[in-house]
């Protein structure tokens, strides 16, 4: 039986519901990015970023899912550019069904290195850097 979160946040996955990204991120959610040093903090950037990646990625899906409690762990795989990669999202939940914490780590490193350019180009056009 799947979570009620789990499957709103598929919805914005593979639905693209932007909407509902913004809906499900806490005003200050903690966003870490597997290519950038410091977390960024609050809806607004997670919520540009997360929908940015969601645009680069291609070929996305998710292979295995665990749920303890308010924390998810979602192994993923993509391809950037016919590059592929996989990942993980850990994903903290607060008890009032947004989250509230969001952790990416990716493999391997041209990859990354890729997502790093292309994600830095549109953080730069969109005046977050």
């Amino acid at each position: 039986m799947k979570d009620d979160r789990l499957e709103r946040w598929h919805k914005v996955i593979f639905e693209k519901d932007m909407a509902l990204l913004h809906d499900l991120l806490a005003e200050q959610v903690e966003f870490h990015s597997p290519t950038v040093w410091k977390p960024k903090q609050g809806r607004d950037i997670t919520a540009y970023i997360l929908s940015m990646v969601i645009e680069i990625f291609e070929d996305f899906e998710y292979h295995h899912e665990w749920i303890d409690n308010n924390s998810f762990a979602l192994e993923f795989s993509a391809k950037i550019d016919g590059k592929n990669i996989k990942g993980v999202d850990l994903i903290h939940w607060d008890d009032e069904g947004q989250i509230k914490h969001f952790e990416v780590m990716m493999r391997p490193i041209n990859g990354l290195n890729l997502m790093y350019e292309k994600m830095t180009e549109h953080l730069k056009e969109a005046g977050f850097i």
